[in-house]
């Protein structure tokens, strides 16, 4: 029953996300999903640990948020990165004469970026390898 109802939540939210939201208003809507898909996953777990066959669920559902993890995290430090390199190379081509201090910030700025993705990578990990939830 729990499982039935958090695949309806992910359903409705990942609709709204992706179909309702942009016809509405421009909306952010990898967050929208992600967070749908995290709750569907946070409230199938536990009672699928219980259940009958619950040794099976355990590690789909961890292999699924070890996924998620690496998935956003590179997604959102590819996008932050993109951004932040267009504004520097515009930034250069306007005034040439600071460009040694732009690029000191950028490669400072891109390195705090991909340490995000480094963070989902040690979460994905963690998740396949040393699962606190299977004993």
């Amino acid at each position: 029953m729990v499982l039935t109802g958090a695949v309806l939540l992910c359903s409705g939210a990942l609709f709204t996300a992706f179909v309702a939201a942009p016809r509405a208003a421009p909306a952010p809507t990898v967050p929208h999903a992600a967070t749908a898909a995290l709750s569907a996953i946070t409230l199938v777990a536990p009672e699928a640990a219980h259940a009958e066959g619950g040794a099976v669920w355990i590690p789909a559902l961890s292999a699924i948020g070890a996924g998620f993890a690496i998935g956003l995290a590179a997604i959102g430090s590819g996008v932050g990165q993109g951004i932040a390199s267009g504004r520097c190379i515009d930034g250069i081509s306007r005034q040439p004469e600071v460009a040694d201090d732009l690029r000191g910030v950028l490669l400072l700025s891109l390195a705090f970026m991909e340490s995000l993705t480094i963070y989902g990578l040690v979460i994905a990990l963690v998740l396949l390898f040393a699962n606190p939830l299977i004993k």
